[in-house]
């Protein structure tokens, strides 16, 4: 099984590359940093950086391609609005009501999103690298696989076990996460929840037969052994030998994985 990845970053691209440019209503941007309250407000392509909008309302609100880059947004009610194109990145939408919201090409780049309500609102295709508290209902395993390979291709370790173990509490048997939490635990050296990783991993593929999967599974397991217990130098294929291994199983992985 290889499993293919659309990338946030072409979805995201596409979007902001094909949206013609429009001014914003300057009348509604001034009344919403005035009042705080602008539902059902025309403010497409508003330049609202770095504005503090701690419970705005904005129910309704169209918000497509605006600016609202390090807003903070905590506790504001968004429901149903249009955010398509927009970019929140590192906004705080803590506590935010993001219910039914549009968020087609959203650049949600680092944005904060604990206790934030997104029911009926879809990420798949939002730019979400370094997003932090996305709820588990927002995705399907699939999804936060996704995610998590995206942060480990970036070096983003961490961020990519989070994604996983999301993974993993949706669908407990979904064994392409363990895949790839061992593979970010070996980038990490820690071997032992690598292991364990590989072995659930290889069960879990052996169990749906899947032969690509269950291979990958016991490379990722000979890395570890062979990195717990490299070849010595002085052997016949000496350091560069265990390197060239390890070169090796990491390109069969990155082959499944991406």
């Amino acid at each position: 099984m290889k499993f293919k990845l659309l990338t946030s970053v072409a979805i995201f691209a596409g979007v902001s590359l094909s949206t013609p440019a429009r001014a914003e209503n300057a009348q509604h941007t001034n009344q919403l940093l005035s009042t705080n309250q602008c539902p059902q407000c025309d403010l497409s392509g508003a330049g609202l950086v770095m504005s503090n909008l701690v419970g705005a309302d904005l129910r309704g609100a169209d918000l497509s391609r605006a600016n609202l880059s390090r807003a903070n947004l905590t506790g504001a009610n968004l429901m149903g609005a249009n955010l398509s194109g927009a970019s929140l990145n590192g906004a705080n939408l803590s506590n935010a009501v993001l219910v039914g919201v549009d968020l087609t090409g959203t650049d949600l780049r680092d944005a904060y999103l604990v206790n934030a309500n997104l029911l009926g609102t879809t990420l798949e295709s939002s730019y979400i690298q370094g997003t932090v508290g996305i709820p588990s209902y927002a995705g399907k395993p699939e999804n936060f696989y996704g995610w998590a390979v995206v942060e480990a291709q970036r070096g983003n370790y961490e961020a990519a076990i989070a994604h996983y173990n999301t993974a993993m509490q949706i669908d407990a048997e979904y064994a392409p996460a363990y895949l790839g939490r061992g593979v970010a635990f070996f980038r990490l050296n820690n071997y032992a929840a690598a292991s364990h990783d590989a072995k659930v991993a290889a069960r879990l593929f052996e169990k749906k037969q899947d032969a690509t999967g269950y291979q990958a599974s016991q490379n990722l397991l000979k890395a570890v052994e062979i990195a717990l217990d490299p070849p010595s130098r002085d052997g016949g294929g000496g350091g560069g030998g265990f390197q060239n291994f390890i070169g090796s199983v990491g390109s069969l992985l990155l082959q499944f994985l991406f």
